[in-house]
């Protein structure tokens, strides 16, 4: 465990799935115009549950959350993730679902999360860390680059010629990738 002045970093577990729910659902919010993360579905929460619990059960990864008297106020995951085996290194640490809510940031937070992030990437002899920001908010870019991160590829849309474009919807029904992991995991 981290400790800030007034802040603690833990590992979740099971039992802090509505926080993780709550957390990364926030992070998805402050994006409302963003082309991709704008479309969030209406029943997102409910969809989430599932994939969250798994991902906080799975041995390859671990979700970090920043604790102010009791309560959860960030995030940060951390996957052990196997890389191209024509690139080195062999694996890396993908780092996902950064959040400080809005009335915590610029407390230390994220640097004690990151600092966390890297103890855990050093138990596992990984020596590289990778994330995928919004590349919208300027904030957010100031603070990758703070903690180190350098910006080394784009992400890109492109709508398919012919198809509908993808919009947010009122859709409350699963993906069919969520309905197979429903289906297999009863």
């Amino acid at each position: 465990m981290t400790s800030g002045t007034d802040f603690t970093v833990r590992r979740a577990t099971g039992r802090d799935l509505e926080s993780v729910v709550r957390l990364r659902i926030a992070l998805l919010r402050e994006y409302p115009d963003h082309p991709i993360y704008g479309r969030l579905r209406e029943n997102a929460e409910q969809l989430a549950r599932p994939v969250f619990a798994a991902q906080l059960d799975a041995g390859n990864e671990t979700t970090f959350l920043p604790d102010v008297d009791g309560t959860a106020v960030g995030i940060l995951r951390c996957v052990e993730t196997v890389a191209s085996p024509l690139l080195i290194p062999e694996r890396y640490c993908y780092v996902s679902s950064v959040y400080v809510k809005p009335e915590h940031r610029r407390r230390g937070i994220l640097r004690a999360l990151f600092d966390r992030a890297a103890e855990w990437c050093r138990d596992r002899r990984l020596v590289e860390m990778r994330l995928h920001n919004v590349g919208t908010s300027e904030a957010a870019a100031a603070a990758w680059d703070s903690i180190g991160f350098e910006v080394v590829e784009q992400v890109r849309v492109r709508p398919v010629p012919g198809e509908a474009p993808a919009t947010k919807s009122a859709v409350t029904s699963a993906p069919p990738i969520m309905k197979q992991h429903e289906s297999t995991s009863s």
